[in-house]
């Protein structure tokens, strides 16, 4: 669903720039409560194994296929403040790196992609794992279910920002209709990666999902005939390292990129689809870095396609992931430092 230049007019691009910017900034400032020494280490390698898994297109209908928007694995795993600044990272890298996702539209594609998934998958995850019984097999129904609903929530949202910028004048329903279909069966696939992914991670290291903490159901003691909850004392720490869960995740990230990526479905995506069948990429424009020497997924010069987009793959994980952890080890010094200085 990355929008490209042309498709949203100067002001309601700019207006989208403005909101993306806020979020960020909230985000940033909440992501300081959520990066602590669990979530820190983990949080630039979900970026970059959401930009790994972006690569992946499936086929969802007849010419068209879908890929992973990311915002509700982002949140689940790692708190949906830093998932809205996971999502920005890949965004960011996709659009100056590789020509994916236009520059001017990047306020839109953050808005829509990031906001608007984040919001929506994680208010309806705790939603249900609030109704569900505290079980993991509850906070992967939930993810499953959040998962779904955020991607044509995403299409949705871009239909509203399309009817107010469009540069094509196209009615509202008939775009509103293609976009939330499509996008309803992209958002099974969405679905399923998300709940495979958080269910694996929740197998092996509970504790280190942010939407699966205090899952534990609370001591019972029977006083004077009547059940009340124990005071817990407080719980230990957990003293096992995050690193092979780290290390696992890197090289799923780079083998997805860099091998599996080869075999994603060539066909267009949902937006890319919706906009041809409906006209609203007449006014398309070039990327402003279409001759990056890594656009459109490829390493220049690199003649072998197999090759070449593995390369580029394999780069862009290790950019996002460079990216993405510096980022985000700032936000927790920060954090660190401002309890410093509040003793």
């Amino acid at each position: 669903m990355h929008v490209p230049d042309g498709f949203i007019n100067a002001p309601v691009s700019a207006a989208a720039g403005v909101v993306a910017v806020g979020a960020v900034a909230v985000s940033l400032r909440g992501a300081r409560r959520e990066l602590d020494e669990r979530a820190a280490p983990l949080a630039g390698l979900v970026a970059a194994f959401i930009f790994a898994v972006q690569m992946l297109n499936f086929p969802v209908a007849a010419g068209t296929s879908g890929h992973l928007l990311g915002g509700a694995l982002a949140a689940i795993l790692v708190g949906p403040y830093t998932g809205v600044l996971c999502i920005a990272v890949v965004l960011l890298m996709q659009g100056i790196l590789f020509a994916d996702g236009g520059l001017t539209a990047l306020g839109v594609n953050i808005t829509v992609m990031g906001v608007v998934t984040v919001v929506v998958a994680y208010a309806l995850f705790r939603g249900l794992v609030l109704v569900l019984p505290r079980t993991r097999r509850s906070v992967t129904v939930a993810s499953f279910v959040a998962a779904l609903v955020s991607v044509p929530a995403a299409a949705a949202a871009f239909t509203l920002v399309h009817a107010f910028g469009g540069t094509i004048d196209v009615p509202l329903g008939k775009v509103l209709t293609a976009m939330v279909g499509v996008h309803t069966l992209i958002g099974i696939g969405e679905a399923a990666i998300t709940m495979l992914t958080v269910g694996a991670v929740v197998a092996v290291r509970p504790d280190l999902v942010y939407g699966a903490r205090g899952l534990s159901t609370p001591l019972k003691l029977r006083v004077n005939g009547e059940l009340v909850d124990a005071v817990p004392a407080a719980a230990p720490a957990d003293p096992r390292s995050p690193k092979k869960v780290w290390i696992g995740g890197v090289v799923a990230a780079l083998v997805l990129a860099g091998f599996v990526s080869f075999y994603a479905s060539a066909s267009p995506d949902g937006l890319e689809k919706v906009a041809a069948d409906k006209g609203i990429d007449k006014n398309v424009e070039e990327h402003a870095v279409a001759d990056s020497p890594l656009a459109d997924y490829g390493v220049k010069g690199v003649e072998a396609a197999r090759l070449s987009g593995g390369l580029a793959g394999v780069i862009g994980v290790g950019a996002t992931l460079a990216v993405g952890t510096g980022a985000f080890w700032a936000v927790k010094r920060r954090r660190d430092a401002a309890s410093v200085a509040q003793v």
